[in-house]
């Protein structure tokens, strides 16, 4: 039996973030294939977390800057391991490479942070990104990491496009898998209808800042022109880990109402009418919108939030950026059955099309049974990265090393 060691930046949280969806479609795959997964992450546990055990997945706490996570991937040889994110692929991948050279190194980038962070800094200045935004060093570290690794796991055709584009990554290094869904059935599909769903609603994990900001464009600008439109109107805010300043926006009076976590994510967007995601930065594809489609919910959002999501098919909703214009696309859609409705079924269209879990699922095995037959090969036709992890491994590996030295005098 083949085995996979997974380092993740985080404990799986599948009900708090897309990323948390994410890594446990990434283990049910594996596990589909009968591969032994072992998890290991020196994050603390979060409040939601996932009991991975009961997927037959060995959980196991690694500390950072500690060399007895030599002896514990020495001792589990895994035949391939999985960086989750590319700060983990900075801290274990020189220690990978040394203790099981022959194993497969796999990064999920989960979004482009770079591009995420450039376009932060645009939107706080109020201007257009530029390209001395996106050459940070940031991005420096992250487009290292990519290059150091076998292949690296990409959910936006975008941010593909941009690395091989602008970045200069080679394509043979990539490969896209968005997230894998259950298709939907068109005929059996047994959601609320429209009259039996109500409210406007918004959701997404407080600590992720694109969310955070999405809450505030909706407090300050776009809710009450909502509200102007419809008095009565409700709008109910979904989303792990709220702050005391998301808590103090809960205002009854506006109809605007924090609600905090989710426990079921699924049927609270199920039974609302209408799903809003003001993005203006971001990166990577929204769950919170496939979310909304996999539950029948039309959605309003920003070419920056429906990025890479539908190809050219139809919008489940409507994407606008203009604050007025959203906000009247989000009334008129709340109104009209017969709009909604059409976006309903594009919503299905979407997922379908795009988000098919066997099909993806099926790509991604073949290109690492491809990968694992051609390993060697494949590493000589990456000199750059080899030489960066000639260089890198010295940075790293010596920092790494004095911190545990220091740490251990301070004990």
């Amino acid at each position: 039996m083949k085995k996979l060691l997974i380092i993740g930046y985080v404990w799986p949280e599948p009900n708090s973030s897309a990323a948390g969806s994410r890594m446990m479609q990434l283990i049910e795959l594996f596990l589909q294939h009968h591969w032994q997964i072992t998890f290991a992450c020196p994050a603390a546990i979060g409040a939601h977390k996932t009991d991975l055990t009961e997927y037959g997945v060995t959980e196991a706490s690694i500390e950072l800057n500690n060399s007895s996570f030599d002896e514990f991937v020495s001792d589990l040889h895994p035949n391939m391991v999985l960086f989750d994110r590319f700060m983990m692929e900075e801290q274990f991948g020189w220690r990978v490479e040394k203790y099981c050279p022959n194993a497969c190194r796999i990064l999920d980038t989960v979004d482009l942070h770079c591009l995420r962070q450039a376009r932060h800094q645009a939107v706080k200045q109020s201007r257009e990104i530029t390209t001395q935004d996106l050459h940070s060093e940031h991005a420096i570290r992250e487009v290292a990491s990519i290059l150091r690794c076998d292949l690296t796991l990409m959910v936006s055709s975008y941010e593909m496009d941009l690395l091989i584009e602008h970045f200069k990554v080679d394509a043979s290094l990539l490969h896209c898998v968005p997230f894998m869904l259950e298709p939907i059935d068109q005929i059996t599909t047994n959601w609320p209808s429209f009259e039996d769903r109500q409210h406007f609603i918004s959701i997404g994990n407080f600590r992720h800042a694109p969310n955070w900001d999405a809450v505030l464009q909706l407090k300050t600008v776009i809710w009450p022109l909502i509200r102007k439109q419809r008095p009565k109107a409700e709008l109910h805010i979904y989303g792990a880990y709220p702050s005391s300043k998301a808590t103090q926006l809960h205002n009854p009076k506006q109809g605007f109402l924090i609600k905090g976590w989710a426990e079921d994510a699924q049927q609270i967007m199920a039974n609302a009418r209408v799903c809003l995601a003001p993005l203006r930065f971001g990166a990577g594809i929204k769950g919170k919108l496939t979310e909304a489609m996999q539950n029948g919910t039309a959605s309003i959002t920003t070419n920056i939030g429906a990025e890479a999501m539908h190809g050219e098919l139809p919008w489940n909703g409507v994407i606008e950026d203009d604050p007025e214009a959203f906000a009247k696309a989000a009334v008129e859609l709340y109104k009209n059955e017969t709009l909604w409705q059409q976006c309903q079924q594009s919503g299905i269209n979407i997922i379908n099309a795009f988000y098919d879990k066997a099909r993806l699922g099926s790509a991604l095995m073949s290109r690492i049974e491809q990968l694992e037959g051609e390993l060697e090969t494949h590493r000589l036709n990456n000199f750059t990265g080899a030489m960066l992890r000639h260089h890198s491994m010295k940075s790293t590996q010596y920092m790494a090393q004095w911190i545990e030295a220091k740490n251990t005098l301070k004990s």
